[in-house]
């Protein structure tokens, strides 16, 4: 099983819309499921916060959007939004799409 997740806050313009889209469109390019855990909702802040403390880029403040490919064999954070701007967080989403490790991974998702 393979899950893609994103660690948001709905008022963060580098999670909704750019990464959120974003986080759809690989999700759906690999067939695999999206779970969205939002840092100002009570019963998602607790698996957030753990999953960024064990996985991702964690601080007392954490930067999001934050998100991770679940696989049975363990959990990759495979991005962190970029606070200069909006412009540098997009631009870093066609960075990755355009990355060898996208590619392989669409790849084994395909076989």
């Amino acid at each position: 099983m393979m899950r893609i997740t994103i660690v948001l806050a709905q008022w963060c313009p580098h999670c909704v819309p750019v990464s959120l889209e974003k986080t759809q469109q690989l999700a759906k390019e690999l067939n695999v499921g999206l779970r969205v855990l939002d840092i100002d909702k009570p019963d998602m802040v607790k698996v957030a916060d753990s999953l960024v403390k064990e996985h991702g880029d964690f601080s007392e403040d954490y930067l999001v959007p934050q998100v991770f490919i679940e696989h049975d064999d363990g959990i990759e954070h495979v991005f962190t939004g970029f606070s200069e701007g909006v412009h540098v967080t997009s631009a870093r989403w066609n960075d990755f799409f355009a990355s060898q490790y996208y590619k392989v991974l669409l790849n084994s998702a395909r076989n």
